[in-house]
């Protein structure tokens, strides 16, 4: 008798634990669906960190606009006694950026829910950063150039545009062609690549703490044993 107990005892433990592995389980569409959430939420959360005043750094600017191979010209401004005026332009253009920042929001969730997701589940099985990189692959070129005329309107907005002209002409004396004066191409990949970021770090959040996964979708999908999927 007490074999006949233990025995139904140990298939109602498997039973059981067999049932919640099925519910931790998750469709293809969910895994579709939970990416799409989650990149809109760290769209979102990107453009209200990013639109608050500061947040993006003169160096961060100086680094897209001068790349490293002409780090040389910016400190002959800085010799040519241009110091003053490059400070004042990359205040006001972190200005610019984080309006444009805040603006792109609903360019990118937009794009994300025109997004073709393929192979949605491995996408969620592969970790890290794997939703961020494919948004960024299949349709961050799209994105870059739709957040452009943001870009252009907050450039026009402080005049920056002939003040980055007053800057360059005395650098394109040293650095020739090799100077893109294309301001608002070059801040607009700039906010993009931002964006991309703080969408990447929500990811891995999203990923790997169970406090970020706010709603019952992320909670099925990304709390699921993926290797037994």
């Amino acid at each position: 008798m007490k074999k006949i107990i233990t025995f139904c005892l140990l298939c109602f433990t498997l039973l059981l634990s067999s049932c919640g592995s099925v519910k931790n389980l998750f469709t293809a569409q969910d895994a579709e669906m939970a990416i799409r959430e989650m990149l809109s939420v760290g769209s979102t959360t990107g453009g209200n960190v990013l639109g608050k005043k500061g947040m993006i750094s003169k160096e961060t600017m100086m680094s897209a606009l001068f790349p490293e191979e002409l780090k040389p010209v910016l400190n002959t401004l800085e010799t040519l006694g241009l110091g003053k005026e490059v400070n004042r332009f990359s205040a006001i253009l972190g200005t610019a950026a984080e309006a444009t920042a805040e603006k792109s929001v609903p360019v990118f969730l937009l794009g994300i829910k025109k997004m073709n997701i393929k192979d949605a589940v491995g996408i969620v099985k592969n970790g890290g950063t794997a939703a961020t990189d494919y948004l960024r692959k299949t349709i961050g070129d799209s994105l870059r150039r739709a957040i452009t005329p943001a870009m252009l309107n907050a450039l026009e907005e402080y005049k920056l545009v002939g003040e980055w002209k007053k800057i360059t002409a005395p650098a394109q004396l040293f650095a020739g062609n090799k100077i893109n004066l294309d301001l608002g191409n070059l801040m607009s990949g700039l906010v993009a690549n931002l964006m991309f970021n703080k969408i990447a770090e929500k990811e891995i959040e999203i990923r790997t703490k169970a406090a970020a996964r706010t709603t019952n979708l992320l909670q099925k999908v990304f709390s699921a044993p993926l290797n037994k999927l």
